[in-house]
């Protein structure tokens, strides 16, 4: 797999609230302290990481990131060979209660959009927990999402 060659503008998904929340997905060597070298990579470069997952192979290992700053990130990445895909991901601040994440996956079933996978992020720009949502329709997961209640994040709710 290679690197994308250049970072993909967003301008065109940007609405006037914000871009959408971009997802950078690392393949590394299964090595004692790969991802250790690649978390102080990007804080050397003055990029902090809000969200992981890590999904891990005999050789190889999937990290998937929400960055602060995932332009700088894939620019990183590029210029140092690593590689990498970006894509758009779903994310949502759930609510104080116990059924909210029940609401929002039930929202989800009743406009029938799948998710491949969730994870949630390191930070709480607010006070309750967020949730990353990758989606076969992000745009319209977003709007679902929106209507039933939920606070779409956008990349500038999370970057500094």
């Amino acid at each position: 797999m290679t690197p994308t060659a250049q970072p993909k503008s967003s301008a065109a998904s940007d609405t006037a609230e914000g871009s959408p929340v971009r997802q950078l997905t690392v393949f590394l060597q299964n090595r004692v302290g790969a991802l250790m070298a690649l978390v102080k990579l990007l804080g050397d470069n003055h990029i902090a990481v809000l969200g992981l997952s890590l999904q891990d192979s005999t050789e190889l290992a999937i990290v998937r990131l929400i960055v602060s700053a995932p332009d700088d990130a894939q620019m990183v990445f590029i210029e140092r060979g690593i590689p990498h895909t970006i894509l758009p991901v779903t994310v949502i601040e759930l609510k104080e209660t116990e059924t909210s994440l029940p609401q929002a996956l039930s929202a989800l079933l009743g406009a029938e959009i799948n998710i491949s996978f969730s994870y949630p992020l390191l930070i709480r720009p607010g006070q309750n927990p967020v949730l990353v949502l990758h989606l076969d329709s992000p745009e319209f997961g977003a709007d679902v999402l929106g209507k039933a209640g939920f606070k779409v994040m956008r990349q500038e709710d999370l970057s500094r």
